[in-house]
C-alpha cells in the first residue's frame, strides 16, 4: 500500500466512482497490490519481508505485510 501521505489519484477515482454507484458511505479509497508467493520450502515471515523489502516493494513510498499462509 503506498504510505498515507502519498497522493493516491487511483484511490481517489475509485472513490468517486463509488459515490456515483450510489456507495455514498465510501469516505476515501486507498489502492494496492497484493502478491502471492509459493514457496517450495517453508521460509521465515522475516526472510519473507526481506524478499519484499528488497524486490516486491518501494519501502520510500509503500507499507507492506506479510501473511503466511
Amino acid at each position: 500500500m503506498l504510505k498515507p501521505e502519498i497522493h493516491d489519484p487511483q484511490g481517489e477515482a475509485i472513490a468517486g466512482a463509488c459515490r456515483r454507484l450510489g456507495f455514498g458511505q465510501v469516505a476515501g479509497v486507498r489502492q494496492g497490490k497484493r502478491f502471492e508467493i509459493e514457496l517450495t520450502e517453508p521460509a521465515s515471515a522475516e526472510r519473507i519481508g526481506q524478499l519484499a523489502a528488497e524486490l516486491l516493494a518501494n519501502p520510500v513510498i509503500e507499507e507492506f505485510t506479510v501473511h503466511p499462509g
